[in-house]
């Protein structure tokens, strides 16, 4: 035998057959069943995994969005407490306003009454000066009218000018009594008007 007779050796087959392994093979047209089912799971665990990161990004958005609606409450709340403050402020300033427009109205009936008071008491002073020079006055009278009724006319002249004039502006002008009598400025001036 020849060795071109021989038999194939295996690796001589195994190269042989290599070339016809290599070419590609065509995706059958019909899917099996198995295939598809696989295919639809997997279908609906992505789409299952998007609606739980859609749902995890909504709730995330939610709790920041409550967050900040939070924030912006407690913010609204502490400018509310702060108009508050500032409201009780204010009336405490019109509280305060108001106290200090009637303590005013208050000095001013005061000072009005001190007015009137010292008025009274000037009044009362001027009066009671009056009355005294009266007194002073009528003393002096009744000694001129005795010295003058006892004809002491010299004793008259000399109490009469001792007495001045102050106190001659000082006699009763009216008479006390109504008898018809001389008031005591009039009864002085005829005295003087006898002695002079």
């Amino acid at each position: 035998m020849k060795n071109d007779e021989r038999t194939p050796s295996p690796s001589q087959e195994k190269r042989e057959s290599a070339p016809e392994k290599q070419e590609p093979k065509k995706a059958p047209a019909y899917v099996p069943p198995a295939t598809k089912e696989k295919r639809q799971k997997s279908v609906f665990k992505y789409i299952t995994i998007l609606f739980a990161a859609a749902f995890v990004l909504m709730l995330l958005a939610f709790m920041m969005e409550r967050r900040q609606n939070e924030q912006v409450v407690d913010s609204l709340n502490q400018s509310v407490s702060g108009l508050r403050e500032s409201l009780s402020n204010m009336q405490s300033a019109q509280d305060i306003y108001d106290e200090n427009m009637e303590l005013i109205e208050q000095i001013n009936e005061l000072q009005s009454e001190n007015d009137r008071l010292t008025s009274e008491n000037r009044d009362l002073s001027n009066s009671q000066k009056s009355s005294e020079q009266s007194v002073e006055a009528m003393g002096w009278f009744w000694q001129i009218d005795e010295a003058y009724v006892l004809g002491k006319y010299s004793l008259c002249r000399s109490l009469i000018d001792q007495m001045g004039e102050e106190l001659v502006s000082a006699l009763p002008t009216e008479a006390v009594t109504d008898n018809g009598r001389f008031s005591p400025a009039d009864r002085y001036q005829e005295i003087y008007d006898a002695v002079y």
